[in-house]
């Protein structure tokens, strides 16, 4: 029995097949594309008719080498979403998570309901570009007046291929208007700020079959399939991923972002956790995810883009190996978010904050990459004080795992032993929702035995 797991993060995308024997999973990346949030009239959006479109190229592929999938999930990226009208098609434009709107609407929301609120309720922590400002920037123009449902991207796109739209539960974990005890959509919040109840949905739980590809999809790709929800967060596909046999795992899922944290089954939202700013998002299982976002790939990506990609990483990595600026920037600084130039952002942070400013590439790939490390240090230190833990572990999953300079000052920045592996950590995390779904895997448990079976993870 196959799935196929798409997986899309902000710069591109995936399609791997998988199919589990004698309790080891198989992998086949069968299709590949590119993503990116689109400048629009000023404006950053994503192209999710290109993103559609994409899928179905990549679900055609499976006919070629005569695979019929038993399901079908896809993962992305948090935040983000789409406002439907009463005829089901989709409002306007949907907009990236990196568009500057909501700058200053937080401010506005949060005389309404102090963030220490919002925080206590929510558990999530204080960003622009959580849906909840985003939300209200559609409420101030007046988007909403023709909304009847908010779903989130990846709920779109699922829409799009069976004619459901849900809400999936480790999605709206990430949007700001969760109650993270309760799980369910909080009504204060959403009566306080004025939204309209009939936009929020049931949730539904991820490794929920909702439904199969309609006919006219169906007969466009070739063979019919299920439509199964994964943990569609990607984040919380790729815990699910991380090879470890502890019941807390410390990780990072390394990508354009770095998600650093532990697994949780209650959320936190202390005066600590609240001071540090940690976020609460779901998990498979009712799991709470317990990390920090972390600018990770974004600024390196940033970085080859802008040199017109001149250089390959392995180049850059070299590069950086030879310097030592001594100079650590803060990579969650808006200044990093979606800036004109990211060379340019990082010297001009260290000039202003005093710092010795790196003058070439090497020099900006090292201050980056130590800046990344030390991060990574210093959030391990926080998540230990706020959980009460000490973790001995280190998991590093996903495609930015590849990076053996990165993973090697992660192991010097935190002093804890590090396993790296498996790259392809969002995808099999899919994979083995979709085959927990079919019952052919019982639980997470047994999820990360056959990861640690069936995949390879080296200790650095």
């Amino acid at each position: 029995m196959y799935y196929l797991s798409i997986d899309i993060g902000a710069s591109s995308g995936r399609h791997i097949l998988g199919h589990l024997e004698n309790g080891r999973i198989t992998l086949k990346e069968i299709y590949r594309f590119e993503n990116g949030a689109e400048k629009r009239d000023g404006k950053m959006i994503w192209n999710v008719e290109k993103l559609f479109s994409s899928i179905i190229a990549g679900l055609k592929e499976c006919k070629k080498l005569g695979v019929v999938p038993y399901s079908v999930g896809i993962d992305t990226w948090g935040v983000d979403y789409a406002l439907l009208d009463k005829d089901g098609n989709l409002i306007d434009e949907v907009f990236s998570y990196r568009d500057s709107r909501t700058q200053d609407v937080m401010d506005k929301v949060e005389q309404i309901i102090p963030f220490k609120e919002l925080y206590a309720i929510t558990g999530i922590q204080r960003a622009p570009y959580n849906t909840i400002y985003q939300l209200y920037c559609d409420k101030l123009s007046g988007k909403l007046d023709k909304a009847e449902k908010m779903i989130s991207v990846v709920d779109y796109l699922h829409y799009l291929l069976c004619g459901v739209a849900t809400n999936e539960y480790t999605h709206a974990s990430t949007t700001g208007m969760l109650n993270a005890k309760t799980r369910t959509w909080s009504q204060e919040i959403i009566e306080r700020l004025g939204f309209p109840k009939k936009l929020f949905g049931n949730i539904t739980k991820p490794g929920t079959v909702i439904g199969k590809v309609k006919e006219e999809i169906a007969k466009e790709i070739g063979y019919e399939t299920l439509v199964c929800m994964p943990a569609s967060h990607d984040t919380a596909s790729a815990v699910i991923a991380v090879p470890s046999d502890s019941e807390t795992p410390l990780y990072i899922s390394s990508g354009t972002w770095s998600l650093l944290g532990t697994e949780l089954k209650e959320p936190i939202t202390s005066e600590t956790a609240y001071k540090f700013n940690a976020t609460n998002e779901g998990g498979y299982g009712d799991t709470i995810r317990f990390l920090k976002n972390i600018t990770g790939m974004w600024t390196f990506q940033n970085i080859k883009k802008e040199l017109n990609n001149k250089y390959s990483y392995d180049e850059l990595m070299n590069m950086a190996k030879l310097e030592d600026v001594g100079s650590i920037v803060d990579l969650n600084d808006n200044a990093f978010l979606a800036p004109d130039s990211m060379i340019g952002a990082v010297k001009d942070y260290c000039r202003t904050h005093g710092l010795n400013v790196p003058e070439s590439i090497g020099q900006v790939m090292d201050v980056v990459y130590k800046s990344l490390a030390s991060t990574y240090a210093n959030v391990i230190k926080q998540t230990e004080e706020v959980t009460g833990q000490t973790f001995d572990v280190l998991n590093i999953v996903g495609g930015g795992s590849k990076d053996a300079y990165l993973n090697e000052l992660a192991k010097k920045y935190t002093k804890k032993r590090v396993m790296v592996g498996p790259t392809e950590g969002t995808a099999v995390g899919n994979l083995l929702s979709q085959a927990m779904a079919s019952k052919e895997i019982a639980n997470v448990k047994e999820a990360r035995q056959v990861v640690r079976d069936s995949l390879e993870v080296v200790e650095i």
